[in-house]
């Protein structure tokens, strides 16, 4: 097993590491288990509210425009027509929905795939668990300074809901902060580095690491 160190929320190493699950942190990535996942998220958020309004829709009249022949025009309808300036328009964008279903197994696989590859690259800080009695953003940011992770885009997962870390990260540039239980293929994929509380490896290892048939 990878073992990898515990720093302290100052950003000084600890003599503690914690090894990472093989069963989550080092099996073999499986791109096209990410890909799908990765799709299913960004397709199921979209709104997909998009509409133009067709012939029957827009305003106007439908009268003739003139007549049939004998004007040495073309013919033409109402001023409705797809080809006016103001008609309707043709085959427009309808509302829809974007939702894509992917198994729960695929979308384990893809997890562990994200993170094993950030084990692999070295991109995994793990740091003691800790909480805030009220947001401060300027505490958040400094512990970023401290592990020298100021400007790159880092994933912050906690280990239990702690609304003051959430609500204290808002305003930190390129940062995210998800409870370790509720991250996504994508969260994890787009982080340059992914920062872990010491209780949420344990939570990814009981959300992903059983065995599944």
């Amino acid at each position: 097993m990878k073992k990898v160190k515990i720093y302290k929320q100052d950003g000084t190493a600890t003599k503690k590491s914690v090894a990472l699950d093989e069963t989550v942190f080092g099996v073999e990535p499986n791109d096209h288990a990410i890909w799908l996942d990765v799709r299913r998220i960004q397709a199921n958020g979209r709104q997909g509210t998009h509409k133009a309004k067709e012939r029957g829709e827009v305003a106007g009249s439908t009268r003739k425009l003139y007549r049939q022949k004998g004007t040495g025009n073309s013919r033409a309808g109402s001023a409705k027509s797809p080809i006016r300036k103001s008609g309707g328009t043709t085959f427009g964008p309808r509302p829809r929905n974007y939702n894509l279903k992917v198994n729960r197994k695929t979308q384990h696989v893809a997890r562990r795939s994200a993170l094993a590859y950030k084990a692999k690259g070295e991109a995994i800080r793990i740091v003691e668990n800790f909480s805030y009695e009220a947001p401060s953003t300027s505490a958040l940011k400094g512990m970023l300074a401290s592990l020298e992770l100021s400007g790159q885009t880092v994933l912050l997962l906690t280990s239990a809901h702690e609304s003051a870390v959430y609500r204290s990260g808002r305003n930190v540039p390129k940062l995210t902060v998800r409870h370790a239980s509720e991250v996504s293929t994508l969260d994890v994929m787009k982080a340059s580095i992914v920062v872990l509380q010491q209780g949420a490896v344990d939570s990814l290892v009981s959300q992903l690491g059983k065995s599944e048939s």
